[in-house]
């Protein structure tokens, strides 16, 4: 369903983002489970974003694998963990087509979310030299040709970003965007 058909505008978006990060930006600073470390936590005050960019919430169409192939990952810690190809996503960007994968641990659970780590142009600059992540979580099993929404201002930055205590999958080579994605999380400095 488009914003459209929602009855959904940019601003209500907007607003609907701006609430979701000072949610995250709330848990960040003081729950017990946040991955910032606790010596940071009191001068912490949020994280920093990407200005709120609709244009980065793009119509991707499927591909699904009906034999997902495995796909090893390497990790900020050097080990590498196994998660299968399960869906291609295929979407226009700055007036390019490009592609990327998603992946899962356990294909055939439903529950889990289609993992779509990424790099872009900002990675190292901008954004986390290990890379981004988005999650998808759709209703139901993902059909080829359908249409699905990626939204990169929802894009974040792992776990490890913050603190060596958390192993982080590196974005593969095949997830390497040859384009800025200038949405979602930037780096986060102590």
């Amino acid at each position: 369903m488009t914003d459209a058909e929602s009855g959904s505008t940019d601003e209500d978006y907007v607003s609907e983002l701006r609430t979701n990060r000072e949610e995250k930006d709330d848990f960040f600073g003081s729950h017990p489970q946040s991955p910032v470390p606790p010596e940071h936590r009191e001068e912490f005050d949020g994280l920093e974003y990407f200005a709120p960019a609709p244009e980065y919430r793009v119509d991707a169409t499927v591909e699904t694998h009906a034999d997902p192939e495995p796909v090893p990952m390497e990790t900020t810690a050097g080990n590498e963990v196994r998660y299968v190809r399960v869906v291609t996503f295929e979407f226009d960007l700055a007036d390019e087509t490009h592609r990327v994968h998603g992946y899962k641990q356990r294909p055939d659970d439903d529950e889990e979310p289609v993992f779509v780590p990424f790099r872009d142009k900002t990675t190292g600059q901008e954004t986390y030299r290990g890379g981004r992540y988005l999650e998808l979580h759709p209703a139901g099993e993902l059909e080829d040709g359908e249409t699905v929404l990626l939204d990169f201002n929802l894009a974040y930055t792992p776990f490890c970003a913050f603190s060596e205590t958390f192993e982080c999958p590196l974005p593969p080579e095949e997830n390497w965007l040859e384009t800025a994605v200038r949405a979602g999380e930037k780096e986060w400095q102590p």
